[in-house]
C-alpha cells in the first residue's frame, strides 16, 4: 500500500547555499507526517544512481513532487540522468509489468530566476513556462502518471527578499495541501 505522504524529490546542485530551495526543504522537514524529502544531489553526488532503490521508493508513494531550480531552461543535470535511468522500459512503461507510476500524481515545484513576463511569446525568451516544461508533461503522460500543473516561483534573480521567500514557503505549502 502506498504512503499517504508526499514524496518530494529535491534536485539542487548546491542546496546548502540555495536561498529558496533550502528554505522550502527546511519547512517541509517540519512536517514528517506529510512529506518525505529525498535530496538527489545529497544522495547521489557521485552520479551513481541506485535504480532499484529509487524505483522502490517511488512505488511507495501516490503523490510525487520534483523540486528544482530552473536554469538553462531545464532541470539540473542529475534530475535528467535520474529520469533516464529510473524511468526505464519494463518498469515505467511498456510490457505487461511496466507503468509502475500509472495514476500517481506527479508535479514540479520550480524556482526560476527570471520574471514570469519574460516567459511569454512577447517576452525576452519567447516561450511560456508551459512550453518549456512540455518534455516533463510528455514524459509523465507517457508513463501514465497523473501530471498536474506545476508550482513556480518566478523572478528570484533580483527579487529574492526575505519577505518574498517566506511568502513562497506558505504558497508552496498551500499548493502541496491542494495537491
Amino acid at each position: 500500500m502506498a504512503s499517504s505522504k508526499t514524496l518530494i524529490i529535491v534536485t539542487h546542485p548546491d542546496l546548502k547555499n540555495s536561498v529558496v530551495n533550502r528554505r522550502w526543504v527546511e519547512e517541509l522537514q517540519k512536517f514528517p507526517e506529510k512529506y518525505v524529502v529525498h535530496d538527489l544531489y545529497g544522495t547521489y553526488g557521485n552520479g551513481k544512481i541506485e535504480v532499484k532503490k529509487e524505483q522502490e521508493l517511488l512505488e511507495g508513494f501516490d503523490k510525487i513532487i520534483f523540486q528544482f531550480p530552473f536554469f538553462w531552461f531545464n532541470c539540473p543535470p542529475l534530475l535528467k540522468q535520474w529520469l533516464d535511468e529510473v524511468l526505464i522500459y519494463g518498469w515505467a512503461f511498456g510490457s505487461n509489468s511496466g507503468y509502475k507510476l500509472s495514476g500517481k500524481k506527479i508535479a514540479l515545484a520550480i524556482s526560476a530566476g527570471i520574471d514570469q513576463d519574460d516567459y511569454q511569446p512577447s517576452g525576452k525568451y519567447k516561450y511560456t513556462m508551459n512550453h518549456l516544461l512540455a518534455p516533463f508533461e510528455l514524459t509523465f503522460d507517457y508513463i501514465r502518471a497523473d501530471y498536474r500543473l506545476p508550482f513556480i516561483l518566478y523572478g528570484l534573480e533580483f527579487q529574492a527578499t526575505t519577505e518574498r521567500i517566506e511568502n513562497s514557503v506558505h504558497e508552496y505549502l498551500e499548493y502541496l495541501e491542494s495537491f
